[in-house]
């Protein structure tokens, strides 16, 4: 434990993490920030997010003491940011080196931004490991074929993800606002809406039974409630709490293979940081999650 930082470590780096725990060819674990915002429609702020998500995790507790995991130790590289000015210069830099870390043997956790950034490593993905489930935690099912003109807004993703030959589903979860015309692309049996969820005991099983055996997590912050997390571009009333989001997190780890991750849309506000440390919480708890069963082999 001597490597674990005393307090919050290095600035710029996922957890503090110092050097002997974020060296890229060694570390288990990639983060790529994408302070990326172009298509947002109404409130502005996600460009912020990835540096205000990595800085409030410094503060979070490297033990997990759900799975009784210090998963940092397996190594967690954070990159450079990925900066472009156009959708396509991002979704092409950002794809590159998803590829490229995957390809290494990473798992890749891409930090928004804006959701319109998951294109890219859910295409980067798909093209190696082929025919994975996208699990979708979001309030909007993005499937418009366009918004405002144009295809690659953050209200068209998971419509160009569906156009991916190695996609081959996505399963949409907390949905509690959509377009008329997304009923088009959505396949009723994958949409699990918000207010049928809290209606429903039984209704993790039931999205873990439309998911395949490999799943890739878009997680859009603004799956949860507004009093948990205001901290979103389009905030949405309702929404799902941090437990019913961790106990469906830990189930797919169990019983599926998590190949990916992206959390989007955070949009920090100055007086009121617990969102960004909320964010930061949750990308460690999918890394213990994912990671339990590899970190507790290591150590025995």
């Amino acid at each position: 434990m001597s490597q674990i930082p005393d307090g919050q470590g290095v600035p710029g780096t996922f957890m503090g993490l110092p050097d002997s725990l974020t060296n890229p060819a060694q570390s288990r674990i990639c983060i790529i920030p994408v302070p990326f915002e172009l298509t947002t429609s109404y409130q502005q702020g996600t460009a912020l997010g990835p540096a205000a998500l990595i800085e409030a995790s410094r503060n979070v507790e490297v033990y997990d003491h759900e799975t009784d995991t210090v998963v940092c130790e397996l190594g967690i590289n954070t990159t450079a940011p990925i900066e472009a000015e156009t959708s396509e210069k991002m979704l092409s830099s950002l794809e590159e080196v998803v590829k490229q870390q995957t390809l290494a043997g990473k798992f890749v956790v891409s930090l928004g931004g804006e959701h319109s950034i998951s294109q890219a490593p859910i295409k980067a993905i798909q093209d190696i490991e082929e025919n994975i489930s996208i699990l979708q935690l979001d309030a909007h099912t993005d499937l418009r074929d366009a918004y405002q003109g144009n295809p690659l807004s953050h209200a068209s993703v998971m419509a160009r993800a569906q156009d991916l030959p190695g996609v081959t589903n996505i399963v949409a979860v907390g949905i509690r606002a959509m377009d008329q015309s997304e009923w088009e692309r959505g396949k009723r049996e994958d949409i699990f809406f918000d207010h049928e969820i809290q209606e429903d005991p039984d209704w993790i099983e039931k999205v873990i039974s439309r998911l395949g055996a490999k799943v890739y997590l878009s997680f859009d912050l603004d799956v949860f409630g507004c009093e948990l997390m205001p901290s979103t571009g389009t905030p949405e009333p309702g929404g799902l709490s941090w437990f019913q989001v961790c106990k469906l997190l830990k189930r797919v780890c169990e019983t599926r293979e998590l190949v990916g991750a992206d959390v989007v849309e955070l949009m920090p506000r100055e007086h009121n940081q617990a969102p960004d440390f909320l964010a930061a919480k949750l990308v460690y708890k999918i890394l213990s999650y994912r990671f339990h069963k590899e970190y507790s082999a290591l150590k025995k």
